[in-house]
């Protein structure tokens, strides 16, 4: 039996070797196998570091990969974006308040571009007439409080029947041809009427009220003796017969009453009017300027004009009594005057940069005015527009274009040749994320209020992560007296109820004569100081394990200092407990902060923030009509904290050595 054994051991020792040889001489000539690569393979995978097994293991997870990409796209979002949208801190237009998403309201209809004949807007919405007499309306048409369609012309506008409309703020005046005779019209109003904007008193007004003549409202008017219609914030006018009709609110255009008897008693021939929010003034065919009650003399004397030759300061008295004037137009805020040489003055109280009259080159002359809510257009003699004041929405970037006539909306500019062709438009096409009470782009407040959020998050992070890591490692590695005193003044903050502790700090703060920046940088010290004592809890308890080891043995053995034993040898050892809580804790100061600004407590409006983005939008009225003003920032807020915890969660799963790779 012996014997048998042996030579089996022997033919199956042969067999082997002669195997092996064939196996040399397969992959000299042939390559290594497939079974061979995969051995490669699984040992090279063994020799990876513990680092590459880590990402390895995080990008395995689809959903951590979807988090992380997300979280790069916020990021890029709110830290870059604000070098593309650049926001006025302090811009409010209320009207322009509460609009719904949308981009319509550069968007002209195609029947209207190639038969321009008017143009004319003043907050959300346009309206414009064709050489065919046909009325064409765009841009947001809803008022979603006062369930109002503006585009629900009355039965009386029909196809091809109106002469001139003038939209308001949040009213429309039409004049209708009549039927039965083209050489005349009436007039037609629609919208809101609360405040006399149809030109008599409903009986439900708020505000005073200045009527139309009824001869003038409801009479049949000769289209030939129309000199022009406007209409402005609760307010119209129309010059008829060579005088001017004013109607509506008297205490939103304050000199409007007086305005209103000083062409009644004139013997001159008015032929323009213009609007400011609060003034109106009129244009005589003589050249001189009517300024009633308010505006002349102390208006023009309290807020002196810019002139576009001189630019310097002029007395506007003395200016209007020494010049004719050919044009005169009118933003919210201020009034500019063409005079017969050319020559602009603006004046007014300018908050959008009105005054800085635009350089006319040399050998052109202004020969008429423009205005939108913010901005001025002169055209030239050659055909030139010229364009200045507010261009946030890049309302003035045709400046120097050709043109036969010009066109300003609110926030737009057109521009049409002779045949009333549209060349191009420049300026606002709509609110994508809609508006907020206040008129400004909720869009652009959530980019800059994203950064906000994110850079506190960010440095109450770091600071508590420096807090707590000192702490932390000081407690562990010492031990003794130095942990029982440091885990006492941890269990001391631990303790503190941190929401309203930092309430309470925040108001405070309120209280006191310090700057804006500086209060947000205390913000941040803030959440920083009293968020570190988890962190610190677990980074002793590592250490504590860590510096039992052989490792740390030797190194003291070899004479290293304790502190850079405690820094340098045992923390990067535990970094990996202190990077996924850092992520964790990252979340939760994004909604600490946010928590704050909700209640009214951290970063104060009108700077934005995505916190007191919703406080604003913390209203019964808001909520039920306006779901754009609290939906985005919430959705941004929840899609950052939520992909946080999500690579938060990941790291922590791939970073544990115990934790299972197909976990």
């Amino acid at each position: 039996m012996a014997k048998n054994k042996n030579t089996d051991n022997n033919t199956s020792s042969s067999g082997g070797f002669f195997k092996t040889i064939g196996r040399w001489l397969k992959r000299m000539f042939f390559g290594g196998s497939k079974e061979l690569a995969e051995m490669n393979v699984i040992e090279a995978e063994r020799l990876e570091s513990p680092a590459k097994l880590a990402v390895k293991a995080f990008f395995r997870r689809k959903i951590a990969v979807v988090a992380l990409v997300i979280l790069i796209l916020l990021f890029l979002f709110v830290f870059i974006g604000p070098l593309f949208v650049p926001m006025n801190v302090n811009f409010i237009d209320v009207d322009q308040q509460n609009i719904a998403p949308g981009i319509t309201m550069r968007a002209v209809p195609s029947g209207l571009k190639g038969q321009i004949k008017s143009i004319s807007g003043a907050s959300t919405f346009s309206v414009g007439v064709s050489k065919d007499n046909t009325l064409y309306m765009w841009g947001t048409t809803t008022n979603t409080l006062a369930k109002l369609d503006y585009s629900k012309f009355p039965e009386e506008i029909r196809p091809h029947g109106v002469y001139l409309a003038a939209a308001g703020v949040d009213h429309v005046t039409a004049i209708v041809i009549e039927e039965d005779d083209p050489e005349k019209g009436h007039m037609v109003f629609w919208g809101e009427k609360n405040r006399g904007q149809h030109g008599y008193n409903t009986g439900n007004a708020d505000d005073p009220v200045l009527e139309l003549p009824k001869e003038i409202r409801e009479g049949r008017l000769e289209l030939s003796k129309i000199g022009g219609l406007y209409s402005g914030k609760q307010v119209g006018c129309i010059i008829y017969d060579g005088k001017a009709y004013y109607w509506g609110n008297t205490n939103t255009c304050v000199n409007m009453r007086k305005a209103q008897i000083e062409s009644d008693k004139t013997t001159k021939t008015i032929v323009m009017a213009a609007f400011t929010n609060y003034h109106t003034v009129m244009l005589c065919d003589d050249g001189n300027i009517i300024a009633p009650g308010e505006i002349s003399p102390y208006h023009f004397r309290d807020e002196d004009g810019y002139s576009m030759k001189e630019r310097k300061r002029v007395d506007m008295i003395q200016f209007l009594m020494n010049n004719k004037i050919k044009d005169v137009a009118g933003t919210k805020t201020c009034f500019a005057f063409l005079t017969e040489d050319g020559d602009i003055v603006v004046q007014g109280p300018a908050k959008y940069n009105e005054t800085a009259i635009t350089d006319i080159p040399s050998g052109e002359k202004a020969v008429s005015l423009y205005s939108g809510t913010f901005h001025f257009g002169a055209l030239t003699d050659k055909g030139k527009l010229y364009l200045w004041g507010a261009n946030d929405k890049k309302q003035c970037a045709l400046s120097g274009a050709s043109a036969s006539e010009v066109f300003l909306g609110p926030y737009q500019t057109y521009t049409v040749d002779e045949g009333g062709k549209l060349i191009k438009s420049c300026g606002h096409s709509g609110y994508l994320f809609g508006t907020d009470s206040m008129g400004r782009d909720t869009l652009t407040r959530i980019i800059h209020g994203g950064k906000m959020t994110m850079t506190i998050g960010a440095v109450a992070v770091i600071i508590s992560s420096v807090i707590a890591i000192i702490i932390g490692c000081v407690s562990g590695y010492f031990g003794g007296r130095v942990d029982m005193l440091l885990m006492r003044v941890t269990e001391i903050f631990a303790a503190i109820p941190f929401l309203p502790f930092a309430m309470m700090l925040s108001y405070v703060l309120t209280t006191r004569p310090i700057s804006e920046n500086t209060r947000i940088f205390i913000i941040m010290f803030i959440l920083g100081l009293l968020s570190w004592t988890g962190l610190a809890r677990m980074i002793r308890g590592q250490v504590l394990a860590e510096r039992e080891k052989e490792f740390v043995l030797a190194a003291k053995a070899m004479g290293v200092k304790e502190g850079k034993i405690a820094f340098k040898h045992i923390l990067p050892n535990v970094i990996s407990i202190i990077l996924v809580s850092m992520t964790l804790d990252f979340a939760g100061c994004l909604l600490t902060e946010s928590s704050l600004s909700y209640l009214g407590f951290g970063v104060q409006q009108p700077r934005p923030t995505w916190g007191n983005m919703l406080n604003g939008a913390n209203n019964s009225i808001v909520i039920q009509n306006y779901w754009w003003q609290w939906v985005f920032p919430a959705l941004f807020l929840a899609m950052a904290t939520i992909c946080i915890n999500i690579i938060g969660d990941t790291l922590r799963d791939a970073l544990d050595p115990k934790s299972s790779q197909e976990k």
